[in-house]
């Protein structure tokens, strides 16, 4: 049978300000193209299909007509879906006995350490004939209060997370007939993973959530994983991997392999595995690759402006961050960049400034505790402007430093 494997959609996610509506259906409607070109049998969602907890109704319409689409154009499909730590566990789980009409599991969360139905993680997974030819271990992200309390161990948060896993892979195997596979689902981070730092929300404190790969079991075939942006295999092993998000979440993932997996079983392993590249709906662009000085930008957003950009519908218009390396703050910086990008099909999406680290001044003596108790607030400023930036602070910014010390508060109202 054919598996195709996808995860962290963040249906509802805005990149700064925009909404990027445009890219989900565009992501969407490849998908359900692909399941229908792919004859795939089971889709498998590893999390994080909405960007927060209480997405908004856009975001939910898109995902479940979605759903309905890809129900009626492959209408033998297995869909199964498993809550990310973005995700809602009660309101992904709200509509599963709706959805079971579309031959779709949804698990959102386990039950109490002591009531875990184990029954519900474990689903069957049907070829193109309709027979049984997988089995499924569907673990949606585990919190604290969802795993069985271990004591005398290390760290029982993990050592519940892997009894868990445990105790579904030996159900599964109880369950499955010569020939059938085992394959898991879960949204979590596995050691050695690498991290997208400006888009991914850490699961748990301290790296008390990194589980080790042997949490699976040798004999599961494939291991389909949720959370980690970038599209990768654990350990080397082609196997255990992450699909990665369809599309950028961030400035920081512009040059991520965006993908889906297709993984073909022959009957208890896997046969071959296929990456297959998502196209991309919405260019993001860096100007200039490296933070530069406000000039060295300027120019480069003007040669962009040479350029024979194509005419684009407003909601393609690629975003756009400006990378800037300042030595003193810029008040005017905006209105420089707003006014060189104002004839161009461009989205300004982030102004990301950095400031040249000022060499030390050996003319500033060292303070004692009384010279800093006798020091004003305005000695204080000016010595960090100094510091930061090299220079003494503008008389201009000394002014208005100085007006605001001598603004009067509000008095408190009286309740």
């Amino acid at each position: 049978m054919r598996l195709l494997h996808t995860s962290d959609w963040h249906l509802g996610q805005t990149l700064h300000q925009f909404e990027r509506c445009h890219e989900h259906d565009h992501f969407l409607a490849w998908l359900c193209d692909t399941l229908v070109a792919e004859r795939v049998d089971a889709l498998l969602i590893a999390g994080d299909i909405f960007d927060n907890s209480n997405p908004p109704a856009s975001a939910q319409a898109r995902f479940y007509q979605f759903l309905s689409e890809a129900r009626r154009r492959v209408p033998g499909i297995d869909i199964v879906i498993a809550a990310g730590n973005h995700d809602s566990p009660g309101r992904l789980e709200a509509p599963a006995p709706l959805l079971a009409l579309f031959d779709a599991t949804v698990i959102g969360a386990v039950a109490g350490t002591q009531t875990v139905d184990l029954e519900r993680l474990v689903v069957p997974l049907h070829d193109e004939g309709g027979a049984i030819a997988a089995w499924c271990i569907a673990m949606p992200f585990l919190r604290p209060g969802d795993v069985p309390r271990i004591d005398n161990v290390a760290n029982p948060y993990l050592a519940g997370i892997e009894a868990l896993y445990r105790a579904a892979f030996e159900l599964a195997q109880s369950r499955r007939q010569p020939g059938q596979a085992i394959v898991a689902l879960g949204h979590c981070h596995l050691a050695g993973g690498q991290v997208s730092e400006d888009s991914e929300r850490s699961i748990a404190i301290g790296g008390a959530e990194v589980l080790s790969a042997s949490t699976f079991d040798p004999a599961i075939a494939y291991v389909a994983l949720g959370h980690l942006h970038f599209a990768q295999c654990v350990g080397h092993d082609a196997t255990r991997r992450y699909s990665g998000s369809p599309l950028p979440l961030s400035f920081s993932e512009i040059d991520y392999p965006h993908q889906v997996v297709v993984v073909d079983l022959e009957r208890e392993s896997v046969g071959e595995i296929r990456a297959l590249r998502v196209p991309r709906a919405v260019d993001l662009l860096r100007v200039p690759a490296k933070p530069a000085p406000l000039d060295e930008v300027l120019a480069a957003l003007a040669t962009l402006g040479a350029l024979a950009l194509p005419a684009l519908d407003p909601a393609q218009w690629p975003y756009l961050q400006v990378r800037v390396q300042l030595t003193q703050p810029e008040p005017g910086l905006r209105a420089l960049i707003d006014a060189a990008i104002e004839q161009l099909p461009l989205r300004l999406a982030r102004i990301e400034t950095s400031y040249l680290a000022p060499v030390a001044d050996a003319s500033v003596p060292t303070l004692s505790i009384d010279d800093l108790a006798a020091r004003s607030p305005a000695d204080f400023f000016d010595r960090l402007y100094r510091h930061r930036f090299g220079d003494a602070a503008p008389a201009e910014l000394m002014a208005a430093f100085a007006e605001l010390l001598n603004t009067p508060s509000e008095a408190p109202v009286e309740s």
